[in-house]
C-alpha cells in the first residue's frame, strides 16, 4: 500500500531530525513526506531541507501563520496547507507530529491491518514519554482511542469524514464521525511510539477553556461533558482543570458556538458514548 505523511511543524528543532531518521529507518518507506514549517524562527527549515537533499520523498513547504498555538486550529491549518500539494495516489493518508520517534516497522504493521479488512478506516499505535529514564505509556485516553500525534486515514474513510476540521476536537470528531459511517478504528498496543515532547507544552493560558468548547462541538450536552471533564483533569494530574472545561462548555453554549457534528451526529455521539460509559460500569 502507498502511503503519504503529512507533519505540521513550528520552531522543531530540537526533535524533528529524530523524526525524519526514523521515517527513512521504516521497513516500508512512504511514498512522500511534506513538512509545513509553519512560521518557525529556528532551524526547522534548514534541518528539513538536509532530509529533503538525501531523501527525493521529502518535501518542505513553508506557511505563515500567527504564532499563538491555539490547540486544533493552527496544527490542522498547517496540515491543510501540505495536503494540498499532495495528489490522491496514496491508500493511506497519516497526519503526524515533528517530535515523534516511530518504530521501524510502524507502518509494515499499518499496512497489515488496513490489508487485513476493508472496513478498517483508521489505525494507530500508542504514545510513550521519557520519565525518570524509563519510557511509559502518556496514558491521557482510552486505550481504543489513536493520538491526534499520528493518524493513519484509510483514503475513503478520510474522505467521507470529510478531511479533519480545524478546531479543537479535530482528534475526536474524526473518529467518531469514522464509527458513524460503519468504519472501525483499530489501535495496536505493539507499536509504541516515543512522544519527545508532552502533550500540550506550547498551550497558552487562553487555551484551558478550550477543551469545554471541544466538547459542546462535539455534541456532548452537559452530562457527558461533566464526566469527561473530571476523566480527564484527573488524567492530567489538574483537578481544578475539571472547573475550565465546564466554563468552556457554558461558554460555547451561550455563544451558540458551531458545532463539529451535525444534530444526527450528535445524537450518535451522544449514544455512542453513554454505551461505552455503561460497558465500562457493568
Amino acid at each position: 500500500m502507498k502511503y503519504y505523511i503529512v507533519i505540521p511543524s513550528h520552531n522543531e528543532e530540537k526533535f524533528i531530525s529524530l523524526t525524519l531518521d526514523s521515517l527513512a529507518k521504516q521497513t516500508i518507506l512512504p511514498s512522500k513526506v511534506v513538512i509545513v514549517n509553519d512560521n518557525s524562527i529556528d532551524r526547522t527549515a534548514e534541518i528539513v531541507q538536509a532530509f529533503a537533499e538525501k531523501h527525493p520523498w521529502i518535501t518542505l513547504v513553508n506557511k505563515t501563520s500567527d504564532a499563538i498555538h491555539l490547540p486544533g486550529s493552527k496544527v490542522i491549518q498547517a496540515f491543510q496547507k501540505g495536503q494540498e500539494t499532495l495528489d490522491e495516489e496514496y491508500d493511506f493518508l497519516v497526519k503526524a507530529d515533528a517530535d515523534l520517534i516511530f518504530p521501524d516497522i510502524y507502518f509494515e504493521t499499518i499496512i497489515r491491518h488496513f490489508k487485513s479488512d476493508e472496513q478498517i478506516g483508521m489505525v494507530g499505535g500508542f504514545a510513550y514519554i521519557e520519565k525518570n529514564g524509563d519510557w511509559i505509556l502518556e496514558n491521557l485516553t482510552d486505550k481504543d482511542h489513536i493520538r491526534g500525534a499520528f493518524k493513519a486515514y484509510r483514503k475513503a474513510c478520510f474522505a467521507q469524514i470529510g478531511g479533519l476540521k480545524p478546531a479543537m476536537g479535530w482528534d475526536t470528531v474524526d473518529e467518531l464521525l469514522c464509527k458513524f459511517y460503519g468504519w472501525k478504528v483499530v489501535t495496536d498496543e505493539s507499536l509504541k511510539v516515543k512522544h519527545l515532547k508532552p502533550t500540550g507544552a506550547n498551550y497558552n493560558q487562553a487555551s484551558r477553556y478550550k477543551q469545554g468548547e471541544a466538547f459542546y462541538a462535539l455534541g456532548y450536552g452537559f452530562f457527558i461533558t461533566a464526566i469527561a471533564s473530571l476523566k480527564l483533569a484527573m488524567r492530567k494530574g489538574k483537578p481544578l482543570l475539571f472547573l475550565d472545561y465546564l466554563k468552556g462548555f457554558w461558554k460555547a453554549k451561550s455563544e451558540n458556538k458551531p458545532m463539529l457534528v451535525t444534530p444526527e451526529q450528535a445524537r450518535f455521539v451522544r449514544s455512542y458514548r453513554w454505551k461505552k460509559m455503561k460497558d465500562k460500569l457493568f
